[in-house]
């Protein structure tokens, strides 16, 4: 069973391979003549003109016409391509190698050595040639002719047709073609491409093109966080995350338009989908390339969900702790995507594993929750339920299971109450707990010490090392073998049985002992004015309150909160435009949305502090709550703001579904403000594109809109579905947000998933 499982994803993975491009910006040109083009990937004509300085992705292909040039610069090593006349190929990159399928034409290529972690390679319609790091020229005519020439270095062609090598040196030549014939020779003079560039000048020029590429990267961050939809995604080459799950979101304002009272639920699921997702994630410090497998079944009111994945090494071999049920019975939850019964709408529903906007009332304390910020790299399990019985409607929810032995996890409850249908006032109560905030940190053991604070993350009998010589400190584990203990367990070279003064380090943190908890409180009250199909108008209060008791071990101080807003109104117009407006005062330790879209991003956020005197590294904990309020030795009792929040949504023909929001809180001359975009489009009607969305958020910062400059709290993303054929589609679903790098500065935190989707 184990082979033929083994068949079937070798078999998916040539098959899909494709799908594992990643939308990074692998290179830029540096120089165009005449007439240059781009077809990018998912288009079908070469559409585009090719402007210096334009950034080039992965699967995007170029053209250059008679007469005309091109030069190209990878990003990370520097390598370049020249591009003569009448030449056309595309670029393709992978974790492990990079390569360019040229089609025909004349490339001149210059690869270096240093910086470079890829294989290169050129591959045409009937050769490979393999890279270490040369100066050679590959030519491949309309006639079905190879040649590669080499000027410096050597490099490797190999006949697919014959399977024939042969190694090319410097001052060599080889040919190529379809019928298997592969020809090492002594290239002359003139069997080397003429460079269409100033020789003289070449080294300058180089020089030219690394400072502009550079400018261009610069440019390329302060252009991605524009709250618009690009027309062309752009990425610049910045670190890319698979694992890190916390950041500084401070949710002053989550801007996402408040929930209706009565949600559509849209069309019905389909029956059956099939979800098949491509592509790479750095597991433990190993890269794995990734296949899952995501079916769903939809049957009446029963909806199940599954995603099944296997993880692959660079030797073929699947990482076994993915499937080691038997040992493991609660891997079982992890393949569970949800399970869910009817709709919110229903006298009783329920959702099991994935949760998604989940909002409770009108989103002062829970609002747009999600518990697969971090999917598939950290899976979460959660449960959203609840009842509609009469006059009566209750919900409640629990964000993590995972997070109940490990301290506590994110739950609440709301329920609410309608007068009559002759008077319509409805009551609502909601109460939220995050029961430890600390089990946010990762405990891959499960040894209750976080893997940050742990020097032996994967073993559950020991945690400290004092020396770091890979032996526990005596005292520091459950049935350590004496074989095992550090004899010199400070590392001073004298052993412990003869040393006076042994300094050891203290009892790591640990989740068992240490708990901070947030609490929410909220009650609000809602009356429809009017409610007809031209014009809907809602008016409604709502009172919040948050608590933040003190925390044993790290400076987190007392702090309560709470915020009322009154009026808030709320309006649908023609069914097209919905508006909503609230006036805001805030006293003490309070904001609103604390529980917000990215609440697990930066539930609780580590980062490391080096002495600028003795240059020991220091590890800080904080919890979401001391973030957000800044310095949290100061207590903010008897502070008090007030402002307005805004937002609208607009529906241009059930085509373009476009919100947004701004608030603008002040307290004296401080001002704190936040904003967020939406864009959607019904693709039904829009050949080739199966979905597209993108979203801007910004909250609690002096200015939003200064787009060029991110802050910690900017999060933005895109999810774009590309129609392959009927029922089969390319699903890119990108997201981006900023940390600290431990050294006071910012680093972008990116996270792409590529999938093929199946509708049927």
């Amino acid at each position: 069973m184990q082979k033929i499982s083994r068949i079937l994803i070798l078999f998916l993975y040539i098959s899909f391979g494709i799908s594992l491009l990643k939308a990074d910006v692998i290179a830029r040109l540096m120089k165009s003549e005449g007439k240059v083009f781009f077809k990018r990937l998912g288009m079908n004509t070469f559409s585009e003109t090719a402007k210096p300085g334009a950034a080039i992705v992965n699967g995007d292909e170029i053209k250059v016409d008679e007469g005309s040039f091109a030069a190209i610069i990878y990003i990370d090593d520097r390598s370049i391509i020249k591009v003569k006349e009448n030449t056309k190929f595309s670029f393709m990159d992978s974790p492990n190698t990079r390569s360019i399928d040229l089609e025909h034409g004349t490339l001149l290529n210059t690869i270096n050595k240093e910086n470079r972690t890829k294989t290169f390679r050129i591959q045409t319609p009937v050769s490979v040639a393999s890279v270490k790091g040369t100066e050679f020229a590959a030519i491949v005519s309309q006639d079905g002719i190879e040649q590669f020439v080499c000027k410096e270095g050597s490099f490797e062609v190999l006949n697919m047709v014959s399977g024939q090598t042969v190694n090319v040196g410097a001052g060599q030549k080889a040919f190529s073609n379809a019928t298997g014939d592969l020809v090492q020779a002594v290239a002359s003079s003139t069997d080397y491409p003429e460079d269409p560039e100033n020789k003289v000048n070449l080294e300058s020029d180089l020089e030219d093109l690394i400072e502009k590429e550079q400018k261009v990267a610069k440019e390329l961050i302060e252009t991605q966080v524009s709250p618009k939809l690009p027309e062309k995604i752009e990425e610049p080459e910045i670190i890319e995350d698979t694992n890190d799950e916390n950041i500084e979101m401070e949710s002053e304002e989550n801007q996402n338009l408040e929930p209706e009272p009565s949600p559509d639920t849209g069309p019905p699921p389909k029956p059956f989908a099939m979800g098949l997702g491509i592509g790479s994630a750095t597991i433990d410090g190993v890269l794995y390339n990734q296949i899952a497998l995501r079916p769903e079944i939809n049957i009446g009111k029963v909806g199940v969900g599954l995603d099944l994945v296997l993880y692959i090494d660079n030797e073929g071999n699947m990482r076994p702790n993915e499937w080691d049920i038997d040992n493991d019975p609660s891997l079982l939850l992890d393949k569970i995507l949800y399970v869910k019964y009817g709709e919110k709408t229903d006298l009783g529903w329920a959702k099991y594993g994935s949760l998604e906007s989940l909002t409770l009332g009108y989103g002062g304390l829970v609002n747009n929750y999600s518990n697969m910020m971090e999917f598939p790299s950290v899976r979460r399990v959660g449960l959203n339920g609840g009842f509609n019985i009469g006059p009566i409607g209750g919900e409640i929810f629990i964000s993590n299971f995972k997070d109940i032995e490990r301290g506590g996890t994110l739950s609440g409850l709301r329920l609410s109450y309608t007068i009559s249908e002759n008077l319509p006032l409805s009551i609502g109560i909601n109460y939220v707990v995050d029961a430890n905030m600390f089990s946010g940190l990762k405990d891959k053991d499960e040894d209750t010490f976080p893997d940050i604070f742990d020097d032996f993350p994967d073993d559950s009998s020991m945690w400290n090392d004092t020396d770091g010589d890979g032996f526990p400190d005596p005292g520091n584990g459950f049935s350590v073998p004496d074989s095992l203990i550090d004899i010199d367990a400070d590392g001073d070279n004298i052993l412990d049985q003869n040393d006076e003064n042994i300094s050891l380090k203290a009892r790591p943190f640990s989740l068992k002992e240490n708990k901070a908890e947030a609490q929410g409180f909220s009650f609000d009250i809602g009356y429809p004015l009017l409610n007809s199909k031209m014009v809907k108008l809602d008016l409604y209060s709502e009172y919040n309150s948050l608590k933040f008791p003190s925390a044993n071990l790290i400076n987190r101080i007392d702090r309560a909160g709470t915020g009322i807003t009154v009026p808030g109104v709320r309006s649908t117009l023609f069914g097209l435009l919905d508006i909503s407006l609230e006036y805001r005062i805030l006293n003490d330790s309070f904001i609103p949305q604390f529980f917000d879209q990215a609440y697990d991003l930066n539930r609780v956020v580590t980062s490391t502090k080096t002495d600028s005197v003795t240059g020991v590294d220091t590890t800080i904990v904080e919890t979401k709550d001391m973030t957000v309020f800044g310095d949290y030795e100061v207590d903010d009792s008897g502070s008090s703001s007030s402002g307005l929040y805004g937002s609208a949504g607009l529906n241009i023909f059930n085509i373009i579904n476009f919100s947004s929001s701004y608030a603008n809180m002040k307290s004296g001359t401080f001002e704190r403000k936040s904003f967020t975009s939406h864009l959607s489009l019904n693709t039904d009607n829009i050949p080739k594109l199966s979905s597209a969305m993108a979203y801007y958020q910004r909250n609690n910062d002096d200015n939003p809109f200064e787009f060029g400059k991110p802050s910690k709290n900017t999060i933005m993303g895109y999810r774009i579905g590309y129609e392959m054929s009927k029922g089969i589609s390319l699903i890119w679903d990108f997201r981006q947000y900023y940390r600290d790098d431990g050294k006071g500065k910012l680093e972008p935190i990116k996270q792409t998933t590529i999938e093929t989707s199946f509708n049927f």
